[in-house]
Order: C-alpha cells, then sequence, then structure tokens
C-alpha cells in the first residue's frame, strides 16, 4: 500500500523538531529544495505501484514516496552501502530532517534495498529527465553547448577465468541441491558435494599457470580436465533434480516454496555453467580465445568485455556508457551501450536525446576525434548545429587545417576537455566507477543515479553561486 507524503509530527517531537531544525548542512539544503518537486514524487509514486496490480491500496505500507526519493539521492550523494545509510540515517538529526524521517523508525537496509529496487531503470531514466528539466526552468542549463564521451563502468565481479567460472558454478548449482534436499526425505536427493575438490583442481591450474613449459601446460589440461568433469558431474544432478520435481516424483514435505526458490535457481544457472563448459572446452582444449557469447559472470551475466586502449587497465569488464554534458556541469544524458562500439556511433544519438530533452539541437557540440566523420559532421549540421568541433584523425588538409586552427574550434575544444574531470567526479566521489546493484537493470539504476545526484549537486551549486551574486550586488548598490 502506498503511503501518504504528509507526515503527522508527535507532539512530543515539536519543540525538539524546532532545535533540530536549526542545524544546517550546505550541501543538502539547497537539494532539499530542488526534491520538493512535485513531478519527480509523482514519478517514484508511479513506480512504486508497478510493484503489483492491486499495490496502490492493499498490502502493507510501503516507504513513502518523498521518504524514498530522499532516501536514493542521499545513497549516491555520499557513495553509501544500504548497510551505511541505514545507520547514518538512524544517527543522525540532519539526514533524518533532510529524508523527511524525523522522529519515525528508520526502514531495515534489506527493505531499503527491495524498495530502491521499484524505481527501476525506465523510472530512472524520468527521474533523470525531470532533473534536468529542473536544471532548464532554473535557468543553470539552457542546452546550448554539448560535449560527449564514452567510458567503462565495470561490473561487480572478479576477474573472470574458466577455472573460477566453473568453480563458482559447482558451488551455486551445489548449494541449491542442498536446499532442495533439506525440504525432501532423507535419501530421496543424492548429494555429492564437489566443493572441495574443484578448489583443489583450480589451486593445481594456478600453480601450473605460473611456469609456460610444455610440462605445466600438460598438467594445466590435467587439471581443468578433471574440473570439467567435477561441474559435468553437478550439471547432470540439478538436471536430475529438476526432472524429478517437474514429474512429481520427488516428495516435497517440507517448505515448498523454498523448494520453488531454489528450482528457478537450478533453471537459471545451469545453461550458464553448460556454457561455461563449453567456453572452458574450445579455449583450452581447442585454442580458440574468441568464443561468441562468452560467459564473464555467473552473477552478472550482462557483463561484457571492453577494451579502451588504457595502458594501465587494457582489458576491462563491465558496460560501456556514453556521458553528454551541457552548461553548469550538468549531465544531460547517459546511455548504456551494448558491446564495444566504435565511439562514432554514439554522435547522433547523443544529439537525439538532446533535441528529446531541450526540444532543439545544441548551438555548439564538441567530443573527441574518435567521435570524427563526415557523415557525423554533416548530420549534425542538418538538425541545426552551427559550431561543431570534431578533431579529423590522420593527415590534415590544408582547408581542415585552418578551420581546426580558427578560435570557435580551439575554444570549443578547449571546453571538451572539461567532460574528463567530470568523468573521474561521476566515477571517484558519486561511486560511478563500478556499479554495485545486481544484474542488468540494477546497473542500470546504479549509473542512472549517480548522474542523478551529481545534477542535483550541480544544480544547488550553481543556485548557490547565483544567490551569492545576487546578495554581493545588493551589498555594493547599498554601500554606492
Amino acid at each position: 500500500m502506498l503511503s501518504s507524503t504528509r507526515h503527522q509530527g508527535s507532539l512530543f517531537y515539536a519543540a525538539f523538531g524546532r532545535e533540530a531544525a536549526l542545524i544546517k548542512d550546505d550541501l543538502l539544503q539547497p537539494i532539499d529544495a530542488l526534491l520538493e518537486d512535485v513531478a519527480l514524487i509523482e514519478l517514484v509514486r508511479e513506480a512504486q505501484a508497478g510493484r503489483a496490480p492491486c499495490s496502490r491500496t492493499r498490502g502493507r505500507q510501503a516507504i513513502a514516496p518523498d521518504r524514498l526519493l530522499r532516501c536514493c539521492a542521499l545513497k549516491h550523494l555520499k557513495n553509501w552501502s544500504f548497510r551505511q545509510l541505514e545507520r547514518e540515517l538512524r544517527g543522525s538529526l540532519v539526514y533524518r530532517r533532510f529524508t523527511h524521517f524525523d522522529q519515525d523508525a528508520i526502514p531495515d537496509h534489506s527493505t531499503l534495498s527491495r524498495n530502491f529496487a521499484l524505481v527501476g531503470p525506465v523510472a530512472t531514466r524520468q527521474v533523470h529527465a525531470r532533473v534536468v528539466k529542473k536544471a532548464l526552468e532554473e535557468r543553470v542549463a539552457a542546452g546550448m553547448k554539448l560535449r560527449t564521451d564514452t567510458t567503462v563502468v565495470e561490473s561487480n565481479v572478479h576477474y573472470p577465468t574458466d577455472s573460477s567460472l566453473l568453480q563458482d558454478g559447482i558451488r551455486v548449482l551445489t548449494r541449491a541441491v542442498k536446499r532442495i534436499a533439506q525440504e525432501c526425505p532423507v535419501g530421496a536427493v543424492q548429494i555429492i558435494d564437489h566443493t572441495r575438490s574443484a578448489q583443489r583442481r583450480v589451486l593445481e591450474i594456478h600453480r601450473a599457470a605460473k611456469s609456460f613449459s610444455e610440462a605445466a601446460r600438460q598438467r594445466m589440461k590435467g587439471s581443468y580436465s578433471g574440473l570439467m568433469s567435477l561441474a559435468r558431474g553437478v550439471v547432470r544432478a540439478a538436471e536430475r533434480v529438476m526432472g524429478d520435481l517437474k514429474s512429481r516424483n520427488l516428495p516435497v514435505p517440507g517448505n515448498f516454496v523454498r523448494v520453488l526458490i531454489n528450482e528457478a535457481q537450478l533453471q537459471h544457472f545451469t545453461p550458464l555453467v553448460k556454457k561455461v563448459l563449453l567456453q572452458t572446452k574450445a579455449r583450452v582444449f581447442g585454442g580458440d580465445h574468441h568464443v561468441e557469447g562468452k560467459i564473464l559472470s555467473l552473477f552478472e551475466e550482462h557483463t561484457q568485455v571492453i577494451r579502451k586502449g588504457k595502458a594501465h587497465k587494457p582489458t576491462e569488464f563491465g558496460r560501456l556508457v556514453r556521458i553528454d554534458e551541457v552548461e553548469n556541469g550538468i549531465v544531460s544524458g547517459y546511455e548504456i551501450q551494448d558491446g564495444n562500439p566504435a565511439d562514432l556511433t554514439a554522435w547522433v544519438p547523443a544529439l537525439e536525446q538532446h533535441e528529446r530533452l531541450f526540444g532543439r539541437a545544441p548551438r555548439r557540440a564538441t567530443a573527441d576525434r574518435g567521435f570524427f566523420s563526415t557523415v557525423n559532421e554533416r548530420e549534425a549540421e542538418t538538425r541545426g548545429v552551427k559550431q561543431i568541433a570534431l578533431p579529423a584523425r590522420g593527415r590534415l588538409s590544408e582547408a581542415r587545417a585552418a578551420l581546426q586552427k580558427q578560435g570557435w574550434f580551439r575554444r570549443l575544444l578547449r571546453w571538451r576537455g572539461g567532460i574528463e574531470p567530470r568523468i573521474a567526479n561521476l566515477k571517484h566521489r558519486f561511486g560511478m566507477a563500478r556499479a554495485y546493484y545486481k544484474g542488468d537493470s540494477g546497473f542500470k539504476r546504479f549509473v542512472g543515479w549517480s548522474v542523478i545526484s551529481q545534477n542535483l549537486v550541480s544544480i544547488a551549486r550553481a543556485l548557490s553561486r547565483r544567490k551569492a551574486r545576487q546578495e554581493d550586488d545588493t551589498t555594493s548598490k547599498r554601500a554606492a
């Protein structure tokens, strides 16, 4: 059931609340005013209502939409985990007042996590669009200039090796079968725990991989063969249990809901482990290092291999994200891309997203040389962009060199460089370096809320600077 945004305070808290209101936070106070926007609260309310057909009027009381919105923003503003968020909300009067909890009980971290997940990728994108519209209404960002770039956001995975993926598969499938066996009669499900044997095979593979001799290579192949044999046995056991449950040959006198939950896990992970077996066989015994549709994580299967040519990190595991920025540090658009496409394919989508948000193309647009192509320049001109600063690759003709030496072109390129610290700020301050929410949906939500929090800070600072200038002007006029 959806909760009201009108929170009745306790009579005994009234006097204390007046004293607590005197505690100010220079950053949260202007953001507090921005989050009072009715449209933002309605977007969160609609996301909560989509949980089930009757979520509006039935079920237990959910977290109020204004409180949920503020908790989402606060978590990413401070780059906290859910446990840290719960602990800070319990212990700080400033954060209680900011999130509108005041004297009310703070939800558990698991409750916060489940409620955050209700604001899915679509709702997160709508909240982001509304925040950008708020910047436009406050005359913080007019959308006259646009700069764009791409970066890699890592998934929350360990370094993927075939041996560790097989070990993960054996561990997860064995755990699910064990939990099903606990709800069945004793001896109804035959379980052989191979997790220790798998660990020994993985250690043997790691020791053999340190040497490049032919003998070490043969030892590694033998260890891989043993590990794959264990994985195949566990997969067969999981398929046998799923078949018995489907044909109702396996009696379940215990908790049937728990059995269904673990059966769903078996149905999800068994095909993934089979794919890992195929790619391991192709790489170790077939020499194929470029298997199509390679699995990099059993838990974050959307993870992809990204190579951006960085010397300190040549290969990254996550997703490629496009970032679009306008005036005053407002990130007007973001897009999680599939695979590792060339940057030049992201230029036109950036212009299209800008037009959807601001109703027109930017007057000036720029990006690095990875976005350059004559097709992209013509497309920008067709859409009405007056000044396009895309530095060309390779040897320049005389006309092209003269164009790139013009003052407006060089000024736009200098302004373009500002998106690099903006991306660094998103990663290091707002936690976008690694996405910690689960699954493809969680990845998109994490990136979206990192961008939203950064935009809230940029808008608040721009408004604070404007207010300070107005006060200085008023003071100088009075002095004159």
